[in-house]
């Protein structure tokens, strides 16, 4: 992977990384919000008619928020790994990993192929 190449990479993970940490202060503010609300409100979401709901509304929030935090997480590893060596080199096979695949997911740390496989 040559030097522009890195640059180029370093760039789009800064962009995911910002744009993850924009998330996740959106979600953790929209689930604050939620639980302030449900605080405020009734305990019993079992016998409240929109209980189900915002109960239902606060575990997607919450499941989306780990998600976009595992990402910016994954992200920082790759924006550190990125000048070390073997970056860009599958971590199961040692294979290079696709300049496509590395475009389209700059954190990747396994081919197309070894990504692919079910682990058992």
């Amino acid at each position: 992977m040559s030097t522009g190449d890195h640059a180029d990479l370093r760039r789009v993970l800064e962009e995911e990384r910002a744009e993850a940490t924009e998330r996740v202060a959106a979600l953790e503010r929209e689930l604050a919000s939620a639980l302030e609300a449900a605080s405020e409100g009734t305990a019993d979401d079992e016998h409240d008619p929109e209980g189900s709901t915002t109960a239902f509304e606060r575990q997607q929030v919450a499941a989306v928020l780990e998600q976009v935090r595992e990402r910016s997480a994954a992200l920082d590893v790759a924006l550190r790994r990125l000048g070390e060596p073997g970056f860009g080199l599958c971590e199961r096979c040692g294979r290079p990993i696709a300049p496509g695949r590395l475009a389209a997911r700059p954190w990747a740390t396994t081919c197309v192929e070894c990504a692919g496989r079910v682990r058992r």
